[in-house]
């Protein structure tokens, strides 16, 4: 049975750093009690002496009543020729009021010299100072070997040496930090085998993704003995990023055997690696291990067919054990399997062996010929499928629209869109304006309906993309749209093909609309059934 390994979150200083993230103190108090939650047992909070920020989140979460976790504050080792006891930044690591602390120092000689501006003695006495320091001072200490691993490569003697200190000064752990992350894999084995002779307390790792090797690099530490696994969740890290926590926990738990979370909480590892991305207002990666929408999807018939049979023929684990769940899509590539479990999916009653899938399947493969893409467009495909079934019913009919684009100078354009349309044989006619002319349809179009159907009222447009299918034709080449909507529960995806963009908008516009109004249809009668 493995030893349970310690997992070190550093999404709130380390991830911090990357470019386009900035969490307010706010978001960084729910990610804490988010983290607490999941048992993740180290949070590193931030810098206390950085700036004003960071001194009164860590203010605030004195106020927090974790169940389990440590927050961490994080800071360097005292400056060169300065007493550790009169070094403003040591001193706020303390006024932090944290049971762990977190240092940094210098491993490599090439800083020591030109970055420091000091000697390798110096450097020592500064790691030994500061460790010793903090430890009078009660506090658990973990030492971050920033760049240890070009620094044992230029110098192993030196690089050791730094290490010791720490250790013998009382640190209780030591995290390895390829801080450049560009140590290749077989380097790094090599030089732990080393340091594991050397160091008797407990080891670390902390990996950046330079060389895309950073979760790799981390999981093989932990096989060769570290104990203390440091990362961001969904990889937020300066450059390229920091070690993905939420790739390493279930390489290490799912197919090492070592424990790092309870079962319960790996479950919910999709609603903590989404919870974190929505408070860093950063799109969700699709295609991220484990987490991401597609991680679990299958496309080619014969992938789908195989998995129906037997699920680990194309699944790694089971969906289920991360909180993700299987994914089919429907394309060019899709065969019978995809259609019939697209349907089970969407809830079509189809069955398999029907005439009526190898009709599905011949429209598809005709819609996608023709532009149409369906893999983000799941909203279309199923009123594509009641359409072929010939189940579909419009929700309303349109009579016109026209859309004026007016500009006058250097000023904006002056989007204004009016449009007819007929529910249950009564006419509506109204107008909208918008920040352009698809914005303006969607808000006429919104406006004319939400009297008939006052659930739209809670309907808006999440995203909007425009893809040029065939560039040598200019500015009259076809276009696909694609639509995200929103609603209070569910978000889908709707295309709409045209060589007008404002066809091709409309259309998805459509889709959109009556998606969500056979649902709230369904809602019903699922009610009554």
């Amino acid at each position: 049975m493995h030893k349970k390994i310690i997992i070190y979150d550093t999404t709130l200083r380390d991830g911090a750093q990357a470019a386009g993230i900035s969490f307010s103190s706010a978001d960084k108090l729910r990610i804490v009690e988010k983290l607490d939650d999941f048992a993740i047992p180290y949070i590193e909070g931030g810098w206390p002496g950085a700036n004003p920020k960071e001194v009164a989140f860590f203010k605030e979460a004195r106020r927090l009543s974790l169940k389990q976790a440590k927050l961490v504050a994080f800071g360097s080792t005292r400056r060169a020729n300065t007493s550790v006891k009169n070094d403003p930044q040591v001193k706020a690591l303390l006024d932090a009021e944290t049971s762990v602390v977190t240092i940094f120092g210098k491993s490599w000689m090439l800083h020591v010299q030109h970055i420091l501006g000091t000697t390798g003695d110096e450097n020592l006495a500064i790691i030994r100072d500061t460790v010793r320091f903090l430890k009078d001072h009660d506090r658990e200490v973990v030492y971050d070997a920033e760049h240890f691993f070009d620094g044992f490569k230029d110098n192993p003697e030196y690089a050791l040496k730094t290490i010791q200190a720490a250790e013998e000064a009382g640190a209780d752990c030591i995290a390895l930090c390829d801080t450049n992350g560009g140590t290749l894999s077989l380097d790094l084995k090599e030089i732990i085998e080393v340091v594991s002779k050397k160091i008797k307390i407990p080891l670390g790792i902390h990996s950046h993704n330079d060389s895309g090797l950073a979760v790799a690099n981390s999981v093989l530490a932990i096989q060769l003995g570290a104990l203390q696994v440091q990362g961001t969740i969904n990889g937020y890290g300066e450059r390229c990023g920091n070690a993905n926590l939420c790739t390493i926990i279930p390489n290490l738990q799912l197919k090492l055997g070592y424990p790092c979370l309870p079962a319960d909480k790996l479950k919910r590892l999709v609603e903590l690696s989404r919870f974190v991305d929505e408070l860093a207002n950063v799109r969700h990666d699709e295609r991220a291990p484990y987490v991401g929408t597609s991680a679990f999807s299958h496309k080619g018939g014969t992938h789908v067919n195989a998995v129906q049979k037997v699920e680990k023929s194309f699944e790694h684990v089971k969906p289920e054990s991360v909180g993700n769940q299987r994914r089919i899509l429907v394309s060019e590539l899709a065969g019978r399997s995809n259609i019939w479990f697209k349907g089970v999916e969407l809830g079509i009653d189809l069955t398999k062996n029907d005439v009526d899938l190898k009709q599905i399947v011949q429209e598809l493969k005709k819609m996608e010929h023709e532009g149409y893409e369906y893999e983000a467009a799941e909203a279309s495909f199923k009123l594509l499928v009641q359409k072929i079934l010939q189940r579909h019913k419009p929700f309303f009919e349109l009579e016109g629209f026209r859309v004026i684009i007016e500009k006058r100078g250097a000023g904006h354009s002056h989007c204004e869109a009016t449009i007819k349309v007929k529910v249950d044989g009564v006419s509506e006619h109204t107008a909208a304006e918008g920040d352009g002319p698809v914005n303006a349809l969607d808000n006429a179009l919104r406006k004319a309906l939400v009297g008939f159907y006052p659930s739209l009222e809670k309907v808006h447009l999440e995203d909007f993309k425009v893809r040029v299918l065939d560039a040598k034709g200019g500015t009259g080449a076809k276009v696909r749209v694609l639509i995200e909507t929103k609603d209070d529960q569910a978000l889908w995806g709707t295309v709409g093909v045209s060589e007008n963009i404002i066809e091709a908008s409309w259309e998805a516009l459509v889709d959109s609309l009556e998606y969500k109004l056979l649902k709230d249809e369904e809602g019903k009668s699922a009610k009554k059934s």
